[in-house]
C-alpha cells in the first residue's frame, strides 16, 4: 500500500510540476511586472526592476533601456555576477538592421537576473528603482523560482 501511495505522490507531483512550467514569460515594463504563463494561466507574478532609462525600446548599446518585443530565453548562467541569470535573445535580426541604419551597436547580454552577488540583502531597497543596464532584475528568491519554472527555449514577450 505504501508503494502505491508513493507512486501516486510522485506521479501527482510530476504532473503538478509540468503544469507549472512556463510556456511564456510576459513582461510589462510600465507596470514593472513579470508573469510566468502556462498557456492562458498565470503561474507566478514578480515585481521587476529595469534599466535606468526604461521608457521605449532599446536603441543601442549603453542606453540603459530594456528591449521590447518577442524574444526567446535561450541560455542560462549559474555563475553570473548576479544571482543566476537567463539570457534574452536580444538583438534579433530586426533590431540589428534598425541599429545598423543609424551606425550604432545594438548591444546585447540582456538578462533576467537576481541581485549582484553578495548584495541580495539589499533587494528590499534596490527593487524600488530601475538600476540595471537594460536587464530585468528580480530578488534572489524570485530568481530561484524563475530558474526552476523557465526552461531554455521559452518565449518572452516584453511589452511597454
Amino acid at each position: 500500500m505504501r508503494w502505491i501511495a508513493l507512486a501516486l505522490t510522485f506521479f501527482c507531483s510530476a504532473e503538478f510540476a509540468m503544469a507549472q512550467q512556463a510556456t511564456l514569460v510576459l513582461v510589462s515594463k510600465g507596470e514593472r511586472r513579470m508573469q510566468i504563463m502556462n498557456g492562458d494561466a498565470v503561474v507566478r507574478t514578480y515585481s521587476i526592476a529595469l534599466g535606468g532609462s526604461p521608457v521605449g525600446h532599446k536603441e543601442k548599446e549603453g542606453d540603459e533601456r530594456t528591449p521590447e518585443g518577442s524574444y526567446v530565453l535561450d541560455w542560462r548562467n549559474s555563475k553570473s555576477g548576479y544571482h543566476r541569470s537567463i539570457h534574452v535573445s536580444y538583438p534579433n535580426e530586426t533590431d540589428i538592421e534598425r541599429v545598423r541604419k543609424i551606425g550604432e551597436d545594438p548591444g546585447g547580454m540582456i538578462m533576467i537576473h537576481g541581485q549582484r552577488n553578495y548584495f541580495g540583502w539589499l533587494s528590499r531597497i534596490t527593487q524600488w528603482f530601475d538600476w540595471t543596464n537594460g536587464c530585468i532584475a528580480v530578488t534572489n528568491a524570485d530568481m530561484d523560482e524563475i530558474w526552476a519554472l523557465v526552461e531554455n527555449g521559452t518565449p518572452i514577450e516584453i511589452r511597454p
